[in-house]
């Protein structure tokens, strides 16, 4: 969602602070701003509604001269898109700039009691809120600008990544966190960047220290990094090395990142696998897996945690589990799980999945299933996020930065490695046999050569997406493995072409979907080769009974879908289980190419944030 990013040192802070933020741009943002401190020690504010480049086009003959200086993006969550709501924030005074990443919940009480001492409020936001609060105790307490901010945080209930600059010292930026992300990239010897992701500043640092949940730094041209508690204890801190190369964060000659990252499913499906499958003995191992066996053996039940896209990876992860380990299963949307008092018990294992491993709903699911003593496993792609932090073990997805706010890569490297976890821990229960747990090994080995097979349907697909570009509706099918997968679907839909979709499990819809039928509604559905395909062909003769268009995914050459389809996609056929990874390639790809129809901004769909990090 926003983005922040920071610089201190010796460069000029500005061109650094853009380029950060058009980094960040994928996170979904409404308006765009910059606080620089000049030489001659006075705030340069300049912001304003809409995307960075308006913003650069705002600044082009303004003095952006100094060498400190904070930057933002913002998504609107308190007050409307506009310049005025837009970051940075100044004190009532005008001698603090703060830009702020989350929601400050309790900011109406906090607004009442400062309206009382006489503060006027130029914003709708909960921000400007939190900076005239710094700046009251400041001056109440005629105490250092870092000790005003503790005492502020401290009375501030809510999600913050805040970074502070202030009018007079033009070497300094105060930094803090809760529940959102935040890094401090290491530069010369007293040079400091700082942004809510590592990737937006790899290009001046691969050395990052990430700061937890209620602590602050203080990054001073020229001295040693310093990081407190709210209490101001000294707080040691370790640095991480991201290494991430800057070809992975630009479209490399694709239109789109969704389009780039849809295509490099071949090669992140194979980084997802490597090391973890031998190609001679088929042996799976993850490390996080084998080295917490006996928690999931002894495991009264699974517990999935997650949001969006991870959710439907998680149903998948359901129906392995479940079939494969014999382990009871529940799959939670977690911002429902945190709120309505769920019974965890100490020997429940719960999995988080999330892309960006800074999910704020399922951050908080994790603080909770901890606090009951269960025992948490994370899935995520972001090494040294929150989430990879605050769970107990883990699995990263290794499929590399998913620009696209549309997620396609992270879906099948979460299916992934869910069905890797799932192999293994069924075989050391004996719930699978051995010749089954090579063959799905095999299979996993060759998804790569069926991606990219499934790839080539790139033209045929972009011809059928001309015809159903001004379709109003769409309903997606799918049974077993995948239902999740017809639900993946009609999400990408409607993220990025802002077409009504709906999934479903295709023998569901006479209960009650049915009535939508008609020749204006196109149906997809997906006709493999499984244990329900009978069941689902007969389903799909009941669409067409009542007149539907149907779209069927399918294996290639299966001649009985293909005369009872008005439009086919012929995919390659893996094991029951895998069939997912390879069906929501096309799915993807039907999705992009209507939306790129539309006039759709495909990786910057309206409203849509990539990372979801308030609630």
């Amino acid at each position: 969602m926003c983005g922040i990013v920071g610089y201190v040192g010796n460069k000029t802070a500005c061109p650094i602070l853009l380029n950060g933020l058009h980094r960040l741009e994928y996170r979904g943002y409404d308006s765009a701003g910059v606080a620089i401190i000049g030489a001659d020690n006075e705030l340069k504010i300049y912001k304003c509604k809409g995307k960075v480049d308006e913003l650069e086009n705002f600044i082009a003959d303004k003095d952006t001269e100094g060498t400190v200086g904070i930057a933002h993006t913002r998504w609107a969550t308190h007050g409307a898109p506009n310049n005025i709501n837009a970051h940075p924030h100044l004190s009532q005074s005008g001698q603090i700039a703060m830009i702020h990443n989350g929601i400050i919940e309790n900011f109406r009480v906090l607004k009442e009691a400062l309206d009382k001492e006489g503060f006027d409020f130029r914003s709708s936001t909960d921000s400007e809120v939190l900076v005239n609060l710094i700046e009251h105790i400041r001056n109440v307490n005629g105490c250092p600008l870092e000790d005003a901010v503790r005492v502020a945080l401290k009375r501030a209930v809510g999600a913050y990544a805040i970074a502070i600059i202030e009018k007079g010292n033009p070497n300094r930026i105060i930094a803090a966190k809760q529940s959102s992300p935040m890094a401090i990239g290491l530069g010369e010897p007293g040079e400091y960047y700082l942004s809510s992701d590592a990737a937006s500043i790899i290009e001046y640092t691969k050395d990052f220290v990430y700061i937890n949940d209620g602590e602050m730094a203080v990054l001073e041209k020229g001295k040693p990094l310093q990081v407190f508690s709210l209490d101001n204890e000294p707080v040691a801190f370790s640095t991480a090395r991201l290494d991430l190369s800057i070809s992975q964060l630009e479209k490399g000659g694709y239109e789109h990142f969704m389009l780039k990252e849809i295509n490099e499913q071949p090669k992140t499906i194979i980084d997802c696998t490597r090391g973890r499958i031998s190609p001679e003995t088929l042996e799976i191992t993850l490390n996080g897996v084998a080295n917490n066996i006996d928690r999931f053996l002894n495991a009264r039940r699974i517990i999935f945690v997650a949001c969006g896209t991870s959710w439907h990876a998680a149903l998948i992860g359901e129906h392995l589990f479940e079939d494969i380990c014999r382990i009871p299963v529940e799959v939670e949307y977690a911002s429902e799980f945190r709120y309505r008092n769920p019974v965890i018990f100490p020997d429940d294992v719960v999995i988080a999945v999330s892309q960006s491993g800074e999910t704020a709903d399922t951050l908080a699911a994790i603080e909770l299933a901890r606090k009951s003593g269960a025992f948490v496993y994370g899935i995520n792609n972001v090494i040294g996020s929150s989430i990879a932090r605050a769970t107990d073990s883990g699995t990263y997805i290794h499929v590399g930065p998913e620009i696209g706010v549309a997620s396609t890569k992270a879906f099948t490297g979460q299916v992934t490695v869910m069905t890797m976890m799932a192999l293994m821990i069924a075989k050391r229960k004996g719930t699978v046999s051995d010749e089954y747990y090579r063959e799905v090994s095999a299979a996993l080995l060759k998804l790569p050569e069926l991606i990219e097979e499934t790839l080539k349907l790139d033209g045929e697909i972009a011809e059928m997406a001309k015809i159903f570009t001004y379709a109003r509706n769409f309903i997606y099918l799918g049974r077993g493995y995948n239902y999740p997968t017809a639900l993946e679907g009609a999400l990408k839909l409607k993220e990025i072409s802002y077409v009504h979709a709906e999934g479903y499990p295709a023998a569901e819809m006479k209960h009650g979907a049915i009535a939508l039928i008609d020749a204006e509604m196109p149906s997809v559905a997906i006709v493999t080769p499984d244990s329900t395909y009978e069941k689902t062909l007969s389903n799909v003769e009941e669409v067409k009974a009542r007149g539907g268009k149907i779209i069927s995914v399918m294996a290639k050459g299966d001649e009985l879908v293909r005369r009872i389809s008005d439009f086919t996609i012929e995919v390659p056929v893996t094991t029951e289980c895998l069939m997912p990874i390879v069906v929501s390639v096309p799915l993807q790809l039907l999705a992009y190419h209507i939306a790129v129809n539309k006039g759709r901004n495909v990786d910057q769909p309206r409203n849509l944030a990539k990372s979801v990090t308030v609630e």
